[in-house]
């Protein structure tokens, strides 16, 4: 009886809404998988939001008036004055108080890579993400500004890790740390000229003059990676390890970094370079591990954007390369290597896996991107594998680590209702200079590192390093490897939760 109130028309237009397989009914729009399906149990744009909130805890040097991380004050106000040169800005790494260039460079170049493919779909945080990016940036500039020499570290590690201080009131060292072409380092310096270079495209319209000066100096500062090869871990050894040794080598970074100048110049010498230095530079390896250390897989899949979306045929194996490590990551694929926690995570190593969790989601989804943009797929000895199977196992990643995982544990700080309360992170772990404004000594602060109660200020956004292999979490401060959060560990996160924020119509 009802159903005569509706004309054939309205009819056909419920048909179509209420059509389980969402198929393309004459004239109407299709809903494709990943535009808007109908729920998601994460808040991502949340997440998203706290994701990039957490930079600004990170932040060395004077902090902005509209800084929002209101329990962090100036710090590092003299760093680089010891060796005459002004290297006050930038990121703490991790949950100590030094700089190191390696690992800043990274998050800055995967910080640049999430707002290139997914900043359109970030609506109001893509202000705050270019603002992390920058504040990165205009101290890579200072720590490239003489021709040839790299600032690489400001603060004395060990010195540093004899104490438990917050940055205020930071009194070891501040040894600054460089290379140069007696003590070259071809992997900090190739993953700083990619953080410059990728960095110039987030800024090409808003802002050309401060692009331009990103990209001349990327080509710089890879000229000089270039000609003088070397690991900076061989000349600087007890600075730099075992904090941020090179294991991987200098290789993956030469790839890295000429790719993003590939991609921000299209100067036809970046494609040349590639074409003749790939193979010796590990283009083929089947090292599936992306992190700080190792480039080869994100150069893989970068340069496979350059075949797949902008058809530059001489890069043609890059697919082949990217396919490689896609397949290692499927479940039940002929090639896979990967590892899983029982709870369903990527488990890579036990030190700071989160890390490998994030970047390998990002690059999943960025894949995907790139295939469905060529109607192409990856084909892993017989299993033909989707953009939407990436997708999902990308989502189940991410899903996992903001709670749907064995603990219901968000291991994002914020995040959720349940999350890490004692991370191990000096600033977040003493009271405030605005609760406790007298001076904090070096060793007095243990007694705090040592204590079971919770941290006084949420590092809001911040990713720990995560769940053992058998998705068990402690939340003990003094354990570093699963309880201490990094700036890398978010930045390629970032990317991630814009796009599933964007599909599932939270953003």
């Amino acid at each position: 009886m009802a159903l005569s109130l509706f004309s054939p028309f309205t009819l056909l237009v419920l048909l179509c809404w209420f059509s389980a397989s969402l198929l393309l009914c004459d004239g109407f729009p299709a809903f494709h998988h990943h535009h808007h399906p109908r729920f998601a149990k994460q808040n991502y744009r949340d997440a998203l939001t706290k994701s990039i909130l957490y930079f600004e805890g990170q932040r060395s040097g004077k902090l902005p008036p509209h800084q929002r991380v209101t329990w962090r004050r100036n710090s590092g106000l003299s760093d680089g004055s010891a060796m005459h040169v002004d290297l006050v800005g930038g990121y703490y790494d991790a949950g100590d108080n030094v700089k190191f260039g390696f690992p800043m460079a990274f998050t800055t170049t995967m910080l640049s890579w999430s707002v290139i493919e997914f900043g359109g779909l970030m609506k109001g945080e893509l202000q705050n993400a270019k603002e992390a990016i920058r504040w990165a940036t205009d101290y890579l500039l200072k720590a490239t500004v003489h021709p040839d020499i790299i600032y690489v570290q400001v603060g004395d590690a060990n010195r540093d890790h004899a104490c438990w201080e917050r940055p205020e009131d930071m009194d070891t060292p501040r040894t600054v740390i460089k290379i140069d072409r007696n003590s070259p380092g071809s992997d900090v310096a190739g993953e700083t000229a990619a953080a410059l270079a990728a960095a110039s495209l987030v800024f090409r319209r808003s802002d050309p003059i401060y692009s331009k000066l990103l990209v001349r100096r990327a080509m710089r500062v890879f000229q000089f990676a270039d000609k003088y090869r070397g690991p900076y871990s061989n000349g600087l050894k007890k600075f730099v390890c075992p904090f941020y040794c090179s294991y991987s080598g200098y290789q993956d970074e030469l790839l890295w970094g000429a790719a993003w100048l590939h991609k921000a110049t299209r100067n036809p010498t970046y494609l040349n370079y590639i074409q003749v230095n790939g193979q010796t530079l590990g283009a083929a390896e089947y090292d599936n591990t992306f992190g700080w250390d190792n480039k080869h897989v994100g150069a893989r899949i970068l340069l496979s954007k350059a075949f797949l979306v902008q058809k530059v045929s001489a890069l043609h194996d890059y697919k082949g390369h990217a396919d490689n490590f896609i397949c290692s990551l499927i479940p039940g694929a002929s090639f896979s290597s990967a590892q899983y926690t029982p709870g369903g995570l990527l488990f890579k190593m036990s030190d700071s896996n989160m890390q490998y969790v994030t970047s390998t989601s990002f690059l999943l989804l960025t894949y995907a991107k790139y295939l469905t943009s060529a109607h192409t797929v990856v084909n892993c000895g017989g299993t033909t594998v989707t953009p939407k199977r990436l997708r999902a196992l990308a989502k189940k990643q991410v899903d996992y680590l903001l709670g749907d995982n064995p603990l219901k544990m968000s291991y994002m700080v914020g995040y959720g209702p349940r999350y890490p309360r004692r991370i191990h992170h000096r600033g977040s772990s003493l009271p405030s200079v605005a609760v406790h404004p007298a001076k904090i000594q070096c060793s007095s602060g243990f007694s705090v590192m040592n204590s079971p109660s919770p941290n006084p200020n949420i590092l809001v956004g911040a990713i720990v390093g995560g769940p053992d292999k058998h998705d068990r979490f402690p939340d003990q401060r003094s354990d570093y490897e699963q309880s201490e959060p990094a700036t890398y560990m978010n930045a390629p996160l970032v990317g991630a939760l814009a796009y599933l924020a964007h599909s599932f119509g939270q953003l």
